[in-house]
């Protein structure tokens, strides 16, 4: 008896295979968008009260806690266990980031632009774990310490502009209000991703070392540091003012000046726990305060210009009953 040649179907990736069988409503997409958002915050703030502990070097070495022990030890006290619950963290902002990429690749019809967004939250992710040991073989060097800093600044980053994007279509961007506001909502994010930067240069040669032990500092006075990176907190508080006078002259929509005003807000409290925490010898507590400030104040940058503009739902393309099983098995 003939037997016809053997074909072998198309084999399909986990994600697909979710995606063929689920689909996200756009409640459930978006708040797993914001999950990530939410624990990057939590691992920021948690970061720093590693160092503010000094817990940094409570596991000494990685990507064990010890040279003979995955995990924290009881000798280790409480900073192990402080530096050794924050990498643990780590696990749990991987399961928010995984559940972004999965109720992203699950979205009928298929977003691609979305998905690369949220698989960058996860080599973002893995690319700081990686720089975190780094920093622990390196002595909590703060050259290390800040790069993980900013490393983190960038996963919000992109997780804040993933959320955004869930509530948009894919269509060309259109604007909402005229050129020059866009201009200088885009001179904001500039000058505030200055002033992070600049906050890393106060942490970097201030006393909150991260450790008891002989950590080396950046090579500048600290007082000065931190007056310069007031001067940048300035400059970004004038133009949040400027934005937010702005955008009630042109008569922009809304949720537009709500971004300014929340912006405004932010900027201004920070502002004031930023000179408290100076003039009170910098205490722990409002550090951490600060740092929490510093992530919620980015977000509202990163909104605010982001809603200078919209994008509408491309038009559902017409497609056959194969097409539709080859592009949820691609």
């Amino acid at each position: 008896m003939h037997k016809g040649p053997l074909t072998i179907g198309a084999v399909q990736t986990p994600l697909a295979h979710i995606a063929q069988r689920w689909t996200p409503s756009p409640k459930i997409l978006r708040r797993a968008a914001l999950s990530a958002i939410v624990m990057t915050v939590v691992i920021i703030v948690t970061g720093g009260a590693v160092r503010l502990t000094g817990s940094g070097l409570g596991c000494d070495t990685w990507p064990k806690c010890t040279d003979d022990s995955l995990f924290a030890t009881p000798e280790q006290g409480i900073h192990g266990a402080i530096e050794f619950g924050n990498r643990m963290l780590t696990y749990v902002l991987s399961a928010a980031v995984g559940w972004a990429i999965i109720a992203v690749r699950a979205v009928k019809p298929r977003r691609r632009g979305l998905t690369r967004l949220a698989w960058a939250q996860f080599w973002i992710v893995m690319g700081n774990a990686v720089i975190g040991g780094v920093t622990v073989w390196a002595g909590l060097n703060p050259w290390t310490v800040a790069g993980h800093f900013l490393l983190a600044n960038a996963l919000l980053t992109v997780a804040t502009v993933t959320w955004v994007r869930t509530r948009e279509g894919d269509g060309a961007p259109r604007p909402r209000v005229p050129r020059p506001v866009r201009k200088l909502s885009w001179a904001i994010v500039a000058v505030s991703a200055v002033l992070i930067a600049l906050g890393t240069t106060v942490t970097g040669s201030g006393k909150h070392a991260g450790d008891s032990s002989d950590v080396p500092r950046m090579p500048w006075d600290w007082a000065a540091a931190a007056h310069v990176h007031a001067i940048a907190a300035w400059v970004v508080c004038a133009l949040a003012v400027a934005m937010w006078l702005v955008l009630r002259v042109v008569d922009a929509p809304d949720d537009t000046r709500a971004r300014a005003r929340d912006l405004l807000l932010v900027v201004l409290l920070q502002g004031v726990l930023g000179y408290v925490q100076y003039f009170t010898g910098v205490p722990e507590l409002l550090v951490g305060a600060h740092m929490l400030g510093s992530s919620l104040m980015w977000i509202a940058v990163l909104r605010l210009a982001l809603s200078l503009r919209e994008r509408e739902a491309l038009p559902l393309p017409t497609t056959t009953p194969r097409d539709a099983d080859a592009l949820t098995s691609a």
